[in-house]
């Protein structure tokens, strides 16, 4: 049996403390007049640099028409004009800027829940590949997916409270739910019938409802096997995960579309449910691996080996490749298509984004293509772990570029709400990975193949 060390306890409850605690600073903040982002703006005026500097050059560049037409018209007359279409310019970018810094620490914590929760469904779909392909090599890894699915439940919990809260109106994360957009945006009317909250909500009821039961299904089957006489329980468990597969194909397809790609309802791609499916499929696999390596450094999973791990980093280096095939196709196709509607997607992510959009790629793709090339080095843990991070914070970073653009703009920047959105969510994930770890033990005890599993050598 495993047992939660304290100081990984209490690491835990440190980071979820910490997080808190810069995560209500972080909204406390936010500026909540229009009136502090005109100051703000004014003072970055007054220094030289962003809105300021903008909203000064288009008041120039209005006198010089002002004074271009003055044989036109009589000076005042266009003088007043101009400045009235000044002013009103100016109040229109504040209160752009405006709803975009009170959306930066709602995106944070959007971004943070959503990457800690794709990771233990990306588990489960792995977990039930595992069953439906009646996999040889994995069963004594069977406990780990268990324990990381764990989280699914507060992770979906949380991201509808998300939701529900954007339904609600209590940020403005999903423009498409705004009504005074919607009735001036033909493009989105079209698209009622589908984004409308209500049925939105809905939907995300059914995915949470669905992979919860289907986890807690298989977790329950898996004890029973333990104690059962014969292999009825894992006959379920074979039915029950392709099953699953089913649904969840389709399911999270959906979930893509409602939670992250109707942030930019005038742009679709068909390519955006594999895409993320690709991401949360390579970040569940890694997590897989290091929470195993961790365990094995502590003395459990005595039955695993350096094969089970060079499994795992094929599967890291595999998907990896299968992600970079995937955004590479989506990329190539719009850009080379080149409309407008479509291309404005990337330009806006390669402008405003540059950094995090190329860095992403690096860590995504080279970093892991690099280290885990050579077979040997997927069976050296330090190589594995250190490709394990650069994953991880590389699929961060691209749901970060998938919802900021969106939600917050030009206005992003690294700050107190992202990053202790990652230390709450992190502490959290790892205090209720670690504390499902304890309750069964690690290793299952009448899996048809297990005996397979305990002697698997590659």
């Amino acid at each position: 049996m495993y047992t939660l060390s304290s100081k990984l306890k209490l690491t835990a409850i440190i980071f979820m403390i910490v997080g808190a605690i810069g995560l209500i600073y972080g909204f406390i903040a936010a500026p909540s007049t229009l009136e502090e982002v005109e100051e703000m703006m004014a003072a970055e005026a007054h220094h030289g640099g962003g809105h300021g500097e903008e909203a000064s050059h288009e008041t120039t560049t209005h006198d010089i028409e002002t004074t271009h037409n003055a044989s036109e018209q009589t000076h005042n007359e266009t003088a007043t004009g101009d400045n009235h279409e000044a002013d009103s310019h100016e109040v229109s970018h504040a209160e752009h800027v405006f709803h975009q810094l009170q959306n930066k620490p709602w995106a944070a914590v959007y971004v943070a829940a959503f990457f800690f929760f794709m990771i233990p469904l990306g588990v489960l779909a792995f977990y039930a590949i595992q069953f439906a392909a009646q996999a040889g090599w994995s069963p004594v890894l069977f406990r780990v997916m268990e324990g990381i699915t764990a989280y699914l439940l507060p992770g979906s919990l949380i991201m509808f409270a998300l939701l529900l809260l954007s339904g609600f109106h209590l940020n403005h994360l999903f423009v498409w739910m705004d009504p005074e957009v919607v009735a001036h945006d033909e493009l989105i009317q079209g698209k009622t019938g589908f984004l409308n909250v209500p049925f939105f909500l809905i939907r995300a009821a059914i995915y949470i409802i669905g992979w919860n039961v289907f986890r807690n299904l298989l977790r329950k089957y898996s004890l029973k096997q333990d104690e059962s006489d014969n292999n009825s329980y894992y006959k379920k468990s074979f039915r029950l995960a392709a099953g699953f597969l089913v649904f969840f194909i389709v399911t999270e397809s959906m979930m893509s579309w409602d939670w992250i790609m109707s942030f930019d309802p005038h742009w679709f791609s068909t390519l955006f449910g594999w895409y993320v499916f690709a991401s949360m499929f390579v970040s569940g696999i890694t997590v897989i691996a290091l929470v195993t390596i961790y365990l094995k450094s502590r003395g459990y999973l005595e039955y695993v080996n350096n094969s089970h791990i060079h499994d795992l980093a094929k599967f890291m280096f595999g998907i990896s490749v299968f992600w970079t095939y995937l955004w590479f196709s989506q990329f190539m196709l719009i850009w080379y298509s080149n409309i407008p509607e479509e291309v404005t997607y990337f330009i806006t992510r390669i402008d405003d984004y540059n950094l995090p959009f190329f860095g992403m790629l690096v860590l995504n793709f080279i970093f892991p293509i690099l280290v885990l090339m050579n077979s040997d080095y997927k069976r050296v843990n330090w190589f594995v772990v250190m490709a394990g991070v650069a994953i991880l914070v590389g699929h961060y970073i691209d749901i970060f570029n998938m919802v900021m653009p969106a939600t917050v703009g030009g206005s992003w920047f690294i700050g107190v709400p992202e990053i202790s959105a990652v230390l709450f969510f992190g502490g959290l994930f790892v205090l209720v990975v670690f504390t499902a770890l304890t309750k069964v033990p690690l290793v299952p005890k009448r899996n048809p193949y297990l005996k397979e599993s305990k002697h698997f050598h590659y």
